[in-house]
């Protein structure tokens, strides 16, 4: 017999779905984990210095507020004791079923259930409703460089941390100068011989002032629960606003630079130095690296900056297009994760056989950035067009699970067999919104993970979080195809909803 609910994932967003789902009164529903404990990417990154770059009271769900947190920005330990505590308080540890890695989701039209495919010789689970809440940053991505398998010495992924490996006296190369390199290099300059760090293009950053939260500032939001939904309210509208200059292209994008110039200059005194480190694009189009210890690392004597080309990786080392090779113990790829602009973490059915991977080859795409046609009663979180740039992931998941839950819950409640997407509608919205992207930052020209190789936006929302949450605010059955049981009552549905 088909369960209500399969959600694919246990962390951030596969555990506020499970939640929710709880809260709508559907009880129904189990959530598989391919690892062994909850916590997604908080779970997997685990490399020294990783912590989240939004405040910790926007970085949280507004329905599980934590008045226990530590710094104005989290470590991801305590991000994590975050999670188990919601695990926890939420009653969802039962529901959740742990080394059960999906390898296939398909679709029974006539019956009007996913199937649920597991590797190995696990039993295949029946649906009506899936979550895919498996993220976006799940899967660590190697670059494309050549002679990555020649390397004799030690290769460290950050997403795969290696805790064991004992960087001292050691020569390291690190690959990669984005949010989690940023991170990581001031921990290995306080530990290895020798560090370089191999930069494509630099990035613009900011100062990041990370405070402790006092035992009194504690105590004033546990007694006073209002006094946190204020704090949290301060430091959205703050990152709200600055949307206008992260983007879209405007004066405030200068005023952004302006202050990026003047941390690098306060920071950074030898001016080649501070040239390398330069950015020659606009404050946006990539993301802004939040750190005020990477400068100074980048300026310790062990460590260096190395701007040339990496032509490839050799048995001893890097080597570098002007015939330099680098030599290294080891190799650290802080290089990201393969994120699904163009396909799907496991192969997905629709009707007709219809393939969603087939589907996305151009660019991915779904109505509203969770579900899409064709795909009837999969929902997607943190889907295609749903990344923000200048606000917390976390307002933009806890409006998608919104939204889903909901229209999960109209489904069961009606006995539908299935809610579908209208094509149309799907176009047209996304007709919308990539000519809305051709205006943001994103698109003006830069080469950044946001975009395919053709330049293609899949990933980014091309405006405000409110805008983003806004659309989310209702489930409006108009812009479905409502599909009942051929055993269903003449007129459960009604014609102008119906499929």
């Amino acid at each position: 017999m088909a369960i209500a609910v399969a959600v694919i994932g246990a962390g951030f967003a596969g555990i506020g779905a499970a939640i929710k789902l709880k809260q709508k009164g559907i009880d129904d529903f189990v959530v598989f984990e391919r690892g062994q404990r909850v916590g997604g990417t908080w779970r997997d990154n685990t490399y020294p210095g990783a912590a989240c770059d939004i405040p910790s009271q926007l970085y949280s769900y507004s329905f599980a507020p934590n008045p226990e947190w530590t710094h104005t920005y989290s470590g991801s330990a305590e991000i994590l004791d975050y999670i188990d505590t919601m695990v926890a308080e939420f009653g969802v540890a039962d529901h959740i079923r742990f080394n059960r890695e999906v390898s296939g989701l398909s679709y029974d039209e006539t019956a009007g259930e996913w199937t649920v495919n597991f590797t190995g010789r696990r039993r295949a689970v029946k649906a009506r409703s899936v979550i895919m809440a498996a993220g976006p940053l799940a899967n660590p991505s190697f670059p494309g460089i050549r002679g990555l398998d020649d390397f004799q010495g030690h290769r460290i992924h950050s997403a795969r941390w290696d805790h064991d490996y004992d960087f001292t006296g050691k020569k390291v190369a690190v690959i990669g100068t984005g949010a989690s390199a940023v991170q990581i290099v001031p921990h290995l300059v306080r530990q290895a011989a020798s560090v370089k760090v191999f930069q494509r293009t630099p990035g613009w950053v900011l100062p990041r002032v990370d405070m402790e939260t006092g035992e009194f500032a504690k105590s004033i939001y546990r007694r006073i629960p209002g006094a946190q939904r204020l704090a949290r309210a301060a430091w959205f509208w703050g990152h709200e606003s600055v949307a206008l200059g992260v983007v879209w292209d405007t004066p405030l994008t200068r005023v952004v630079e302006a202050v990026s110039k003047l941390n690098l200059r306060l920071q950074v005194k030898d001016p080649w130095l501070r040239r390398q480190l330069t950015p020659d694009f606009s404050a946006g189009c990539k993301r802004l690296l939040m750190t005020s210890d990477y400068y100074p690392a980048l300026q310790a004597d062990n460590c260096r900056l190395v701007t040339w080309p990496i032509a490839r990786i050799a048995p001893k080392g890097v080597r570098t297009v002007e015939g330099v090779e680098h030599q290294a113990d080891v190799i650290v790829f802080a290089t990201g994760f393969e994120v699904g602009k163009q396909s799907t973490p496991f192969p997905v059915s629709g009707i007709g056989g219809r393939i969603l991977a087939d589907e996305w080859r151009g660019g991915a795409y779904a109505y509203r950035s969770v579900n899409v046609a064709g795909y009837p009663n999969l929902h997607i979180t943190f889907g295609p067009n749903s990344g923000p740039g200048h606000n917390s992931a976390l307002v933009y998941m806890e409006a998608q699970i919104e939204y889903l839950t909901e229209a999960i819950a109209t489904l069961e409640q009606n006995g539908w067999k299935a809610l579908d997407v209208r094509d149309e509608v799907q176009t047209e919205y996304n007709r919308n919104i990539q000519k809305r992207l051709g205006a943001t930052t994103w698109n003006s020209g830069c080469q950044s993970w946001y975009l395919t190789e053709d330049g293609f936006n899949a990933t980014m929302f091309p405006g405000f979080a409110t805008q983003f949450t806004n659309q989310l605010a209702r489930v409006d059955l108009r812009d479905y195809r409502i599909l009942v049981h051929e055993s269903a009552p003449h007129g459960a549905a009604a014609p102008a909803m119906s499929g």
